[in-house]
């Protein structure tokens, strides 16, 4: 029996997508890179049962399987080549429980971030994490890349906000980790193991995460500044810890002027964003403010919801206008804090060493940069230069104490730059965990290790 009728033979007619452009269409995640050849199937379960049986079809016939959200991912992570299943979480949308008393809720992987924090916000809760992604991306999608954003450098990443999950494991058997309280260390941490896997250990079919209060008080400063080594530099200066730091370089703003009719580069050559929240947002924005001034060209509080709202959304068009010039091939390193002018400068320097186009974004609040290389769109492979400047940004970051990636995780990408972190024994035994929950190696092969 082929795959196509096995997998006929457990799931609904409208559940499996075999056609040449729903194939090709499954095929890609956001980070760039092109996949070989095409995948199998795709799936598009609706219920755990489904996916345990798609999982057992998969296991029995010894078929790779790629866990699909979005396809937002930028590490290559959600692409699929040939032969592979497609399991898609489109129809996973479901918002079980909110909890107002509890502060969490319980949630399919297929809700898109947004509409999560949204559905708090109702009973004046917020969901933490706020990727760039946040109005498409889904929860599934940020469990598997332990996803961060721009408030997490106050409320934390991803796995700050899972209490607990339903994970399908690659066999078909489904097992509950976690619980609904903020304690608890009864046994291993496997909720934290699965966040950040990738889809490489077992399929998430639920997830019960933490809600936290809606600031009541929130202020947003906004600095312009000559240098973006003057911007990083202000960002260490701080002494307290902002619900928001964004930074943004000059590539970055004169991206974001052509493709938005926006001026904001004929302000400076970097923008730092930083937001306040609590009862004491007022107060540390004074304090912000204060330690800005000296090194900025400009300064502006404001706490209107409104202007706030809209210097955000800068922040998160500037990948989009950056996709609008050519190919990205988006990085993510994360330094000390204390180092974060070093690393901006030493980005910028590689890439004018190597000709190759780079603009830095950088969650300044945590260290986490994200310098993006765009690439001629006609070029059929990334240009040689290009890798030979990523590696060395790679580099930079571990010499300066930080890590090949903050929030976006290894996918394809930077597998090959794993051993320059991870000592041989280290590995070792993550490739010893793989093989424990998955010993045919069908889930997400050639991912993340």
């Amino acid at each position: 029996m082929t795959l196509s009728a096995r997998l006929a033979g457990v799931l609904p007619a409208d559940r499996l997508l075999l056609d040449e452009d729903s194939l090709r269409g499954h095929r890609h995640d956001r980070s760039g890179w092109e996949p070989d050849g095409l995948p199998a199937a795709v799936v598009l379960p609706e219920t755990t049962a489904e996916v345990q049986a798609v999982l057992r079809v998969a296991t029995a016939t010894r078929t790779p399987v790629v866990v699909r959200g979005a396809g937002t991912g930028l590490s290559g992570a959600a692409t699929a080549t040939n032969g592979e299943i497609v399991l898609s979480t489109a129809r996973l949308t479901a918002i079980t429980e909110l909890s107002p008393a509890d502060q969490l809720a319980v949630v399919q992987p297929g809700v898109v971030t947004a509409d999560l924090d949204r559905a708090a916000a109702a009973h004046g809760l917020r969901y933490a994490p706020d990727p760039a992604s946040v109005e498409i991306s889904t929860v599934g999608g940020n469990i598997a890349t332990n996803a961060g954003g721009l408030r997490c450098a106050k409320y934390g990443v991803t796995r700050d906000s899972v209490l607990g999950l339903e994970v399908v494991l690659a066999d078909g058997r489904v097992v509950r980790t976690g619980r609904r309280t903020v304690k608890g260390v009864t046994g291993y941490d496997l909720t934290g193991l699965f966040v950040g896997s990738e889809g490489t250990l077992g399929v998430v079919t639920a997830a019960t995460v933490r809600l936290r209060p809606a600031p009541e008080q929130t202020a947003t400063i906004a600095a312009f500044f000559d240098t973006v080594d003057a911007a990083a530099a202000a960002v260490a200066r701080l002494t307290i810890q902002p619900a928001i730091a964004e930074l943004l370089d000059t590539a970055s703003l004169d991206a974001i002027d052509r493709a938005q009719g926006t001026t904001f580069r004929e302000r400076g050559e970097a923008f730092l964003l930083v937001q306040t929240d609590g009862h004491g947002a007022a107060a540390e924005a004074e304090t912000v403010r204060t330690a800005l001034v000296p090194r900025a060209t400009s300064v502006e509080v404001t706490t209107d919801p409104a202007v706030a709202a809209e210097l955000l959304a800068v922040r998160r068009l500037a990948l989009p206008s950056l996709e609008k010039q050519g190919r990205v091939l988006i990085e993510d390193i994360a330094v000390p804090r204390s180092r974060l002018a070093e690393a901006v400068t030493a980005v910028a320097e590689i890439a004018r060493r190597h000709r190759v186009t780079v603009a830095t974004l950088a969650h300044a609040g945590d260290g986490n940069l994200h310098p993006i290389f765009v690439v001629d769109r006609a070029a059929e492979e990334v240009p040689e230069p290009v890798w030979a400047a990523a590696g060395e940004v790679f580099a930079t970051a571990l010499r300066l104490g930080g890590t090949l990636t903050g929030e976006h995780g290894v996918g394809v990408l930077k597998r090959r730059w794993l051993p320059d972190e991870l000592t041989p024994e280290t590995l070792a035994l993550q490739h010893d965990v793989k093989a424990l929950f998955d010993p045919d190696g069908i889930l997400n092969p050639g991912k993340a290790l």
